[in-house]
């Protein structure tokens, strides 16, 4: 049951960091307009199991003005709006109460901020995401941080090795921080740990109108067709991406489409983006956009 819309508000990042698994970056394309966003909302109110809101990127504090306008919106049209941000915008304690009263008064719910080394690699002890965390806290706005580390080995108490950090090996994660992690035979890798993909209880949605059950895997456009109408007709079964990683997974996908593919993988999300980027050009209407791939 759909629950939550979360909206990419822009693919553009001011940072651009080894584990993004959208491939953002100071140069990204892609971000709404306000006009869009109204649209997005109206959308969802047509979805009566739709309850929460979110914006994120990319960085939506980059198009900040649109942003709180967002949640102003989505707040009067019923929703619990939040926000994801890396919080490079706390400077300190002082300038984030700035940023973030605007958005209290607004209605904002939640606020949930990356701190970590991955984000903040370079500060030390009292980082951005601290501040903002901080600051959060001084005006009653419901925060919480985000960890994500690079990924490390590590044995667990059954003995087995297993890796830790959090990282989703999809998008930029892929190209940069797979080297030397252990690594299972494909076959092993039969389901989607991650999404429900028959019965999604959130999608993201991007400026080009794509409704994403994962990043890079769409199920249509909201500019061609409704929401509402996208739902009723969704027949996860008979998609021709989704309906192979229901039946098995990413090794489902791969032999389905005879897709050449190496013996061993880091998990499940790797095999399963380097799959649907070798489809990228069969399915274009469903891989997509291009730029989460890595391509222009």
């Amino acid at each position: 049951m759909l629950t939550g819309i979360h909206l990419l508000l822009t693919y553009a990042c001011n940072f651009e960091c080894d584990h993004c698994f959208l491939y953002s970056g100071p140069h990204a394309k892609g971000t709404f307009t306000l006009t869009q966003v109204r649209d997005v909302l109206e959308q969802a109110t047509e979805v009566e199991t739709v309850e929460q809101v979110y914006f994120e990127g990319g960085e939506p504090f980059q198009f900040y003005a649109v942003m709180l306008e967002g949640v102003r919106a989505a707040r009067e049209m019923g929703f619990k709006p939040g926000i994801v941000t890396n919080a490079y915008w706390a400077t300190s304690v002082e300038d984030a109460e700035v940023w973030l009263k605007p958005l209290r008064e607004a209605g904002l719910a939640k606020l949930s901020i990356s701190d970590d080394s991955l984000h903040h690699a370079e500060e030390e002890g009292d980082t951005p995401a601290k501040k903002a965390l901080q600051a959060a806290e001084n005006l009653g706005i419901p925060a919480g941080a985000i960890c994500t580390e690079k990924p490390a080995v590590k044995t667990n108490d059954e003995g087995a090795t297993e890796i830790t950090g959090g990282v989703m090996f999809k998008g930029r994660a892929v190209e940069k921080l797979t080297e030397g992690l252990p690594r299972r035979h494909w076959e092993d890798l039969s389901e989607c740990p991650h999404e429900d993909l028959a019965d999604p209880a959130r999608v993201h949605v991007d400026a080009y109108g794509n409704v994403h059950v994962c990043q890079g895997l769409s199920i249509g456009n909201i500019w061609q067709t409704p929401l509402a109408a996208l739902f009723e007709s969704y027949d996860a079964n008979a998609h021709p991406i989704c309906g192979p990683l229901i039946k098995g997974g990413p090794a489902r996908l791969a032999e389905h489409y005879h897709v050449p593919h190496d013996e061993t993988y880091v998990d499940e999300c790797h095999l399963c983006y380097l799959v649907r980027l070798a489809l990228m050009d069969r399915f274009p209407e469903y891989l997509t956009p291009r730029q989460v791939y890595g391509l222009e």
